[in-house]
């Protein structure tokens, strides 16, 4: 089942923990004090990054890492008061349009662990924190 941007930034931003498509969920960090230049500028990040894993086989993520940028991703969209439509466009958006350039693979790629590493650094985990009902 895939949740909604929409849906999935509610439960996120409530509960603090992010839903995958396959019923993982992760700790997510708290994103609350970033100021808003940097809560934008790691939005961006994050788009990339799970643009890039998903579509560069030499960048492979594993579903508790993606979970973690993709709900850190719509809890920081969801405190910029981005609606579904407005996160695709300004963000996921520039971020597909990078797969036409034939080094952004190697280029962005190695941005996801450290970027995971952050996420974790700021209270963030990879590790299934319950089983789906």
């Amino acid at each position: 089942m895939k949740i909604p941007v929409h849906s999935a930034g509610a439960l996120v931003l409530m509960t603090g923990i992010a839903l995958a498509g396959g019923g993982m969920t992760v700790q997510l960090p708290d994103v609350s004090d970033l100021p808003e230049t940097e809560a934008r500028a790691m939005l961006a990040d994050l788009a990339r990054v799970n643009v890039i894993t998903a579509n560069c086989p030499d960048y492979p993520i594993s579903e508790g890492e993606w979970t973690l940028i993709t709900g850190t991703g719509d809890r920081l969209a969801a405190r910029l008061g981005l609606d579904a439509a407005s996160y695709d466009k300004s963000y996921y958006a520039p971020a597909f349009e990078l797969l036409a350039d034939p080094g952004t693979c190697d280029r962005i790629g190695p941005m996801a662990q450290p970027m995971i590493r952050r996420l974790i650094g700021m209270g963030g985990d990879t590790e299934r924190l319950s089983q789906p009902q």
